[in-house]
């Protein structure tokens, strides 16, 4: 790096000093919006600041049935586009039909997934169908088309600069592999099958949240708790006592499962939430299986309906891979390479536990104490050198020194939750390039896992480039008590994993907002991500950040050592893990159909039997028997 990276040149404000400044700009803010009139509908035109503190469940379908009336009448002004046709008139006019819609359903799709209610569900669920609709007719519209396949021919498309050159080539394989040459009967059965699968994978999510919310386990002895970190007790005992209950309550939050799986002595109360963890959304109320099966149906239906073998070579038609044979190559060819890495690792995984047979609840608990074993590593050492406060100021500060930016909170902006926080990100010049949100913590009312989105995508204009808006969500160790949250270093990673997309979104200078910030090739757009996550093993970057949140010493050379030797531990094994997703969700894809195969898990199972040790693929892909 051309930069010095021996300090940081500024902090990020405490809890209290966040909450005073808070307190000191809602007024002002609050002021504002009493302005607007009352029957004002905040999702009709979202700008920064985004007014997430009043858009309620009512306000969901007056808005998006305006917004749709106003994309479907601009859309008929695109179809009878007037001559001489210019890029002014076609291409931006679509970009321009959808956005407001667009930007609406991403703030309703947000809440829903961070703030979800029952009545925010309902709603959400009641304008899917009607936009998923709309959304799907562009394509299928011989009118849109037509004006497009017109402007391509053009001497003025032969003028266009490279990006938008490149946005019309785009845009016009998009409406060919989306539908654009089918028959009328073929494309009134493409619209339906859009608007089922919308319905359908919205579900399957839903399930999976409910279901996990649907789970708890309370343990009423202390002794039960046996191997259990004390913080992760205490967690366990704050969180049965939030829901009226004595003893210690754990749940399928990652920051209370992890650790269970990882450390708890116990045996059977590994099983039970191993079990309930991996079968989520399985069976009763919540049970996916069936829906899992028409989604795969019906991909498999569109994917024939618009003259491709199978969903998956729909997919990867633009990407590098380009058809599922490939790609199922490519993968037989990586567990090939790491077939014997990985048979060593469990061998001695399994000669050092001493268990015969090692079951899935086993491996994180032995493999914990195997990695403690060879390299006398335990990760909860470095847990009290990363207090978030801290973690986001190194952050900011590397981005600083890389890329000359300054991340700055901003504070009284509306959020959804009061443990959100907002930033201002500026150049070196001061010139404002963007906001973004950060919502860190797990609820019951947000989902799991860890993303980042875009809100609004910034525009080039006469005065300059607009703005970007994000987001950063993750699901990482809350705090306890007066005890700020103390992150693990995957969690860490995962932070600064997220924050790596984001600034893919937010620095981003496209003129096309199609083709800004994140909107490119999925097998593209984990490069910026990978890139700040690697900043986690730099002694030199972890030294600008990481200290003891008490006594504000580095981490120590001996554990730094050790962390680093144990960087590699059962690589394989993580390897084979995902290499068995990718491959179970090739097969789903490309092989499975329902009527024939039957059940959707008995099939995956089925899958994983080919491989000579079925009971590895079952421990790396969580399918257990039941």
């Amino acid at each position: 790096m051309a930069r010095s990276m021996e300090q940081v040149p500024h902090r990020v404000e405490s809890a209290q000093a966040r909450l005073m400044r808070r307190q000191e700009s809602a007024a002002m803010l609050a002021g504002e919006r009493m302005t607007l009139t009352p029957d004002h509908n905040p999702l009709l035109d979202i700008q920064h600041p985004i007014p997430f503190d009043r858009i309620g469940a009512e306000h969901v379908a007056p808005a998006i049935d305006r917004l749709l009336a106003a994309g479907r009448a601009s859309l008929a002004a695109l179809e009878s586009a007037e001559l001489p046709l210019r890029y002014e008139n076609t291409l931006q006019a679509l970009e321009d039909a959808t956005l407001p819609l667009e930007r609406a359903m991403t703030v309703v799709g947000h809440l829903e997934s961070v703030a979800t209610t029952p009545a925010l569900r309902e709603a959400y669920n009641a304008v899917q169908p009607k936009v998923s609709s709309f959304l799907s007719s562009i394509p299928l519209s011989s009118g849109i088309f037509r004006v497009l396949d017109a402007f391509a021919k053009s001497d003025a498309a032969q003028r266009l600069d490279p990006t938008r050159r490149r946005f019309l080539d785009k845009t016009l394989d998009w409406l060919k592999r989306e539908g654009a040459g089918l028959g009328d009967a073929d494309k009134a059965r493409l619209e339906k099958l859009n608007v089922e699968l919308t319905e359908l994978t919205t579900r399957f999510s839903e399930h999976v949240l409910d279901a996990t919310n649907a789970f708890e386990l309370i343990v009423e002895d202390r002794a039960s708790l046996s191997g259990l970190p004390q913080r992760v007790i205490e967690a366990a005992r704050a969180s049965a006592e939030a829901k009226g209950n004595t003893g210690y309550r754990f749940t399928l939050q990652a920051p209370s499962y992890v650790p269970l799986l990882t450390y708890l002595d116990d045996r059977s109360i590994r099983e039970q939430v191993y079990r309930a963890a991996n079968t989520r959304a399985a069976s009763g109320p919540y049970d996916n299986r069936e829906t899992v099966a028409r989604i795969l149906q019906l991909r498999r239906e569109k994917a024939k309906l618009l003259g491709y073998s199978s969903f998956v070579d729909l997919v990867l038609a633009d990407r590098m891979a380009q058809k599922g044979e490939r790609a199922h190559a490519f993968v037989a060819d990586l567990e090939a390479r790491t077939r014997v890495a990985f048979e060593a690792e469990k061998q001695a995984l399994a000669a050092f536990a001493g268990v015969n047979p090692l079951r899935p609840w086993d491996v994180a608990y032995y493999a914990e104490k195997e990695r403690l074993a060879v390299y006398a590593f335990d990760e909860e050492e470095l847990r009290p050198y990363f207090p978030l406060s801290d973690v986001l100021s190194g952050l900011f500060g590397i981005a600083e020194r890389l890329y000359g930016i300054r991340v700055e909170e901003q504070y009284g902006m509306p959020v959804w939750h009061e443990s959100v926080r907002s930033f201002a990100v500026r150049d070196a010049d001061g010139r404002l390039l963007g906001y973004f949100y950060a919502d860190f913590f797990p609820r019951e009312q947000k989902r799991d896992g860890a993303w980042m989105n875009g809100f609004l995508t910034g525009e080039s204009t006469p005065a300059g480039h607009t703005p970007h808006v994000g987001l950063i969500s993750a699901n990482v160790t809350p705090p306890l008590g007066d005890t700020p949250p103390l992150l693990g270093h995957r969690e860490v990673e995962t932070i600064f994993h997220e924050f790596g997309h984001l600034l893919h979104h937010l620095l981003s200078r496209v003129e096309v907002r199609s083709l800004s910030g994140t909107n490119v090739a999925w097998d593209f757009v984990e490069l910026p991500s990978q890139i700040m996550e690697n900043f986690c093993w730099e002694r030199q970057a972890l030294d600008l950040f990481a200290r003891h949140y008490r006594s504000g010493e580095r981490i120590p050379d001996a554990l730094w050592e050790k962390m680093r030797r144990a960087r590699t531990y059962r690589g394989a094994s993580d390897m084979m893990r995902q290499l068995g997703f990718a491959s179970l969700d090739l097969d789903l894809h490309m092989i499975y159909e329902p009527a024939a195969d039957g059940d959707v898990v008995t099939f995956a199972r089925r899958v994983m039997g080919r491989d000579p040790d079925p009971q590895a693929l079952l421990e790396r892909t969580g399918l257990v028997s039941a």
